[in-house]
């Protein structure tokens, strides 16, 4: 997009863009996403940045009416597979706040000046200040939906220091952290938790969501004492426990009614989602991993435009606008849970999953770590997968090479083709697959993962008409 055309996206308060670019206003000093209802500022006095910690390092501080950075991530990063895509699925991830620069050039496989380099160069933000924009966004949420003491959220959230966390939200938010917490919804006054108790969050999304379908697949593949779906179709909750970093979760996020738009859509721009961290440095993580697994960072608007071109998907895109490809929460174990499927996948937590300091009902276990496995079963497929993965010969974090994991799958003995495909698509959230034995033209491209899912849905809604009928 050049600027005249990002600025009619942001006179028009046009929402499919929010993420996509961001926009200051030099006379204000503030920025927005796309869609801010503010008044439409002269075209003379706006600024455009491809992320929020580029504008913020030109000194703009977020607006409180928009909240840009609160928008759902670029979809771009999810598509892209070069160096600068894979950096920052991998600063989502929270890497430069663990490991430091060094350590994500270290796993780009790229010295960290031609790291810094190309992200300032597309970006406008080196690792650092894309970290440091990630860290401010945290740590408004932790203020404003929790009751942490301000000094535990300033180390939560990811900063070295006390006076560094004030200096950043002085600079982000134009105001102190008291301030900003004051501000939440509901004031002083307002109801807050505390990890142990939950954090609620609203995951953002752009555009349609086909919340049905992805619901119906998680229900499908649940694992009984990690996950579990409740509720009646339309009002479903789904939970599991997830390993971080620093600790472990139990997360819950609610599936959203809808509200008459075409396909069952929902359009609120958002799912209910709600986190109980042993350790809140895991927020962002965990956040994370969510979006991977419920696909909310991709555009539906691009994915179903493309789509709808092709007769014999045109339909399908019409009943299901939205439609999902969903991800993993955990890529280490959405590869195992491929090669074995969901019966030897229970019996592998109930012998070897650990259990959770503090068990929350039907959810008992986390799935074991691929070391475990490896030690416990080191035979056949199963062995050869987790060792591979215990030992670093394969990689499916959010910064792996997708070519490089594939490769290094198809060198594993047992694993067919299928498997492989399936790994690609949900452990390494890959949006241009083609599953063998499907006939998946190259004119889908670079959408053959969404493609193959509303094929599957067609077909899934056709057995399901069929067994009413009978």
């Amino acid at each position: 997009m050049d600027e005249d055309t990002r600025y009619e996206a942001v006179r028009s308060r046009d929402g499919r863009f929010d993420g996509a670019f961001f926009f200051a206003v030099e006379t204000t000093g503030i920025y927005c996403r796309p869609s801010c209802p503010a008044v439409t500022p002269k075209r003379r006095n706006v600024r455009f940045f491809p992320t929020a910690a580029a504008a913020q390092g030109s000194g703009f501080r977020a607006c409180r009416r928009c909240r840009p950075d609160a928008v759902p991530g670029s979809a771009e990063w999810n598509v892209r597979a070069d160096v600068v895509g894979r950096a920052v699925r991998l600063i989502g991830d929270g890497v430069v706040d663990r490991e430091g620069v060094g350590g994500l050039a270290d796993r780009l496989g790229y010295s960290a000046r031609q790291v810094q380099r190309q992200l300032t160069a597309e970006l406008g933000a080196g690792p650092v200040a894309l970290a440091r924009a990630q860290r401010a966004h945290t740590a408004r949420v932790l203020l404003q939906t929790t009751g942490l003491p301000i000094t535990e959220i300033a180390f939560a959230s990811g900063f070295a220091s006390v006076r560094q966390f004030n200096d950043t939200i002085r600079a982000v938010y134009a105001t102190t952290p008291s301030a900003l917490r004051e501000a939440a919804p509901g004031g002083r006054g307002a109801r807050r938790g505390s990890p142990a108790a939950g954090i609620p969050l609203r995951l953002a999304h752009r555009g349609p969501y086909q919340a049905g379908p992805v619901f119906d697949l998680l229900e499908r593949e649940a694992v009984p004492g990690v996950e579990e779906v409740t509720g009646a179709p339309g009002a479903r909750t789904y939970r599991r426990t997830l390993r971080l970093p620093y600790g472990h979760a139990v997360v819950a996020v609610e599936e959203p009614g809808t509200t008459g738009t075409g396909g069952g859509a929902h359009p609120g721009g958002w799912l209910d989602a709600r986190l109980r961290l042993t350790d809140p440095r895991d927020l962002t993580t965990a956040v994370q991993r969510l979006r991977r697994l419920f696909d909310l960072d991709s555009d539906p608007y691009a994915i179903d435009e493309r789509l709808a071109d092709d007769p014999r998907l045109a339909p399908l895109v019409a009943a299901r606008p939205g439609l999902r490809s969903p991800g993993a929460a955990d890529p280490a174990e959405a590869a195992v849970r491929a090669l074995v499927g969901t019966a030897t996948a229970e019996r592998l937590v109930l012998r070897y999953g650990k259990t959770p300091d503090a068990p929350c009902g039907s959810l008992t276990h986390l799935f074991p770590e691929p070391a475990v496995l490896a030690e416990a079963e080191p035979g056949g497929a199963l062995g050869a997968l987790t060792a591979a993965l215990a030992d670093g010969t394969l990689r499916l974090d959010p910064g792996a090479d997708r070519d490089d994991a594939e490769a290094a799958l198809r060198a594993l003995p047992g694993l067919d083709p299928e498997t492989v495909a399936a790994v690609r698509v949900r452990a390494l959230g890959d949006p241009d697959v083609a599953p063998p034995g499907l006939d998946v033209p190259d004119e889908w491209r670079p959408w053959r993962s969404y493609a193959v899912r509303h094929l599957l849905a067609e077909e899934e809604a056709e057995e399901e008409a069929e067994e009413s009928r009978n």
